[in-house]
């Protein structure tokens, strides 16, 4: 057996790398407001080597090659962003969103029900992107402006926008998230983790009722506002019915997804299936696929491996940090803590500790969910192994309640402070508080509440069998 990694002080001086990363976290989205991953990406490098300068004489090397184990388990993560990347882009190119504004318009839907036609338009275009910020970035400007002068209430309407952009991370096979919470969770009846279409193909369930909910919920509280002149201007602007052709692509890609268990050739098909389809509807051109301007390349691959590279680099670091509380044992004294505690005893016991593991490290994180899911994912993988439940579970309530109720915190999420951000420049309605985006945060409190529903009846929970199959227990 390999010697553990030791410290100066004792292991628990192993959590200084841990410490230092949630100083970047804090300095850059709270303070700064500056919301980068490759910042995040250098404060946990930085901390990593600041980490090594405690280790006890004679453990130097043994800190580097904890580093570089744990970065070896964030490979198969990093290789899958960068493919999902390409279709992602693929998706933004198109300008889907263009079509549902068409469909809000030809409906003559306002007030409340826009709010929630808005709420379902975003579900669909987050989950063919799998990009919570950037849904965000991209709807923003077209709906939220529009629905103001329809008569929505602002602060339900921009929650409305965030939330539909939290339920595609939660729920899209190409979300990071989605690929962190299965790439974490590993078998015990077989060699592997959990692959990513068997969990959204089980965790469907769960964002289907608290999406079915919020929905009503967003008609039935979205409106109140007042009627503004230039509403039609707005989506006159950004109308084209086209673009909704591009959700044909989508669909094939997740039904390959699910049916095959093969991200990888899902996505492939997509991809091929999205060009074809994007340049025989004008969509698309052939530099929009890859092309040079002044020297730099463009077009929506290169910018889909682009796009992740931010993410792979924190995703990269912060695996490195798990390396090393790995190798001092960390890990294990945690999980054994929480085993050996009255929640550890039995499987319902151990998924309210997931929940409460998740939650506390999310909000650390001030809402960086890839950052708090790698980070507590290995402490889950190794409580609900020992408990017997199935990789998809674990990865499930690992995904669900990362993207809940801890990301309505006001002060704390950095989904409630873009979207605060993103109601400021018009001139028909103040900059919305952070406490009014966070009230209309009604999805990301729906799915808390679906999910702890599911702790305390055992919907949904699932062991692991023979082979890894997945089965229930009749005595649990």
């Amino acid at each position: 057996m390999d010697k553990k990694l030791e410290f100066k002080g004792g292991w628990g001086v192993a959590f200084i790398p841990v410490v230092i990363f949630l100083f970047f976290c804090i300095l850059y989205f709270i303070v700064f407001k500056a919301f980068e991953m490759y910042a995040l990406a250098m404060g946990a490098f930085v901390a990593l080597m600041v980490g090594a300068i405690f280790v006890k004489k004679g453990n130097y090397d043994r800190f580097w090659n904890s580093v570089y184990d744990g970065v070896k388990e964030a490979v198969p993560i990093a290789i899958l962003l960068f493919v999902i990347g390409m279709f992602s882009e693929l998706i933004k190119t198109t300008n889907i969103s263009a079509g549902f504004v068409w469909l809000a318009d030809l409906l003559g839907v306002d007030g409340g029900l826009f709010t929630a036609f808005t709420f379902l338009a975003i579900c669909i275009i987050s989950t063919a992107t799998g990009s919570s910020i950037g849904t965000m970035f991209t709807c923003f400007p077209i709906f939220f402006p529009a629905g103001v002068l329809l008569g929505c209430d602002p602060a339900v309407l921009a929650g409305a926008i965030v939330s539909a952009s939290i339920f595609g991370d939660n729920l899209a096979p190409i979300s990071d998230t989605t690929i962190i919470s299965a790439g974490t969770q590993e078998y015990t009846k077989k060699e592997g983790f959990a692959e990513v279409s068997g969990c959204v193909a089980s965790r469907l369930k769960y964002s289907l009722v608290a999406g079915t909910i919020s929905f009503f919920l967003f008609w039935i509280l979205g409106g109140g506002g007042t009627v503004g002149v230039g509403a039609s201007d707005i989506l006159a602007k950004n109308m084209n019915p086209i673009t909704l052709v591009m959700l044909v692509p989508v669909a094939v890609m997740l039904i390959i997804a699910i049916k095959t268990r093969n991200i990888y050739k899902a996505i492939t098909v997509g991809i091929i299936l999205g060009m074809i389809t994007g340049l025989a509807f004008n969509l698309l051109t052939f530099d929009n696929i890859i092309s040079v301007e002044d020297g730099t390349p463009v077009g929506f691959l290169t910018d889909g491996i682009n796009s992740m590279m931010a993410i792979v680099t924190l995703v990269i670091s912060v695996y490195g940090i798990m390396g090393v509380l790995n190798g001092a044992g960390v890990l294990e004294k945690v999980t054994n803590s929480i085993l050996n505690s009255k929640m550890g005893k039995t499987a319902r016991g151990a998924e309210f500790a997931m929940m409460l593991g998740i939650s506390f490290t999310t909000l650390l994180f001030g809402g960086v969910t890839s950052a708090s899911m790698t980070t507590f994912g290995k402490v889950q993988n190794e409580i609900g192994k020992r408990v017997g439940l199935h990789p998809y579970r674990r990865a499930n309530l690992l995904d669900g309640f990362a993207n809940s109720i801890v990301l309505v915190i006001p002060f704390l999420s950095v989904f409630v402070f873009l979207g605060a951000l993103l109601t400021k420049g018009y001139d028909f309605v103040a900059p919305l508080l952070l406490t009014e985006v966070s009230s209309g945060m009604i999805y990301c409190m729906v799915l808390f509440l679906v999910l702890l529903f599911s702790i305390i009846t055992g919907w949904g929970r699932q062991y692991e069998g023979l082979e890894g199959k997945a089965v229930s227990n009749p005595q649990d």
